[in-house]
């Protein structure tokens, strides 16, 4: 059986960890803004740029901010012994992040469900998750491995199922320049791996579109 391993960050198959951003980091990347205006053909100094290096490195360290949160803070205790053995299913929850690859926004939506040993997690926890691991340099198939093993390491639940749908700027706006065009990821972990009946009716859920007002 495959290592439970939320972080999934390797270097040449060794793992790495993050390093913590400091004020000295902030003055680096706000160089590199401006290095790059210049070899744009930009002026850095004239009045719309002169901001503009301060302003992208704050909105990268905010984009980036999964990076110094941990799941064990995260969530914070908040799991309750309810006796529940039903499927729990949060669908629909919003995410931003950034391909790592050419440091271009995705965005989209996760469906995340699992079916808990009695024991439940805080429905925002669920949200949060997504939240802290789309805040870092992603690719999709990576962040929705990462958030349902994340939720199997808190719960240890009977299964765990999670559907990513988002869609690429280093798609729409580059390259093959294909707006439009969305990406599906899914990953499944126990009963909704094993189980066919259990992953369809996830699956049935989630193609659902629920009418609440």
């Amino acid at each position: 059986m495959t290592a439970i391993r939320p972080d999934r960050n390797t270097a040449y198959g060794e793992s790495t960890t993050a390093k913590p951003v400091s004020d000295e980091s902030q003055l680096a990347m706000m160089d590199a803004v401006r290095t790059m205006l210049l070899s744009l053909g930009e002026d850095p100094e004239r009045e719309g740029l002169l901001k503009t290096p301060k302003r992208v490195a704050e909105a990268m360290r905010f984009l980036t901010s999964g990076y110094s949160q941990s799941l064990d803070d995260l969530v914070n205790n908040a799991i309750f012994d309810e006796g529940h053995n039903e499927m729990v299913l949060v669908r629909d929850i919003n995410l931003f992040s950034l391909c790592e690859h050419h440091m271009l926004p995705f965005m989209g939506r996760a469906h995340v469900a699992y079916i808990p040993k009695q024991r439940v997690v805080g429905l925002s926890k669920l949200a949060r998750i997504v939240e802290m691991y789309s805040r870092r340099l992603q690719v999709q198939e990576r962040l929705t491995r990462q958030v349902a093993e994340a939720i199997q390491e808190v719960l240890d639940p009977q299964g765990v199922a999670v559907v990513v749908e988002a869609s690429h700027m280093c798609m729409s706006m580059r390259g093959v320049q294909k707006p439009g065009s969305w990406t599906v990821t899914s990953a499944m972990i126990g009963c909704f791996q094993e189980d066919s009946k259990t992953r369809e009716e996830f699956l049935s859920l989630v193609r659902h579109q629920p009418s609440l007002f």
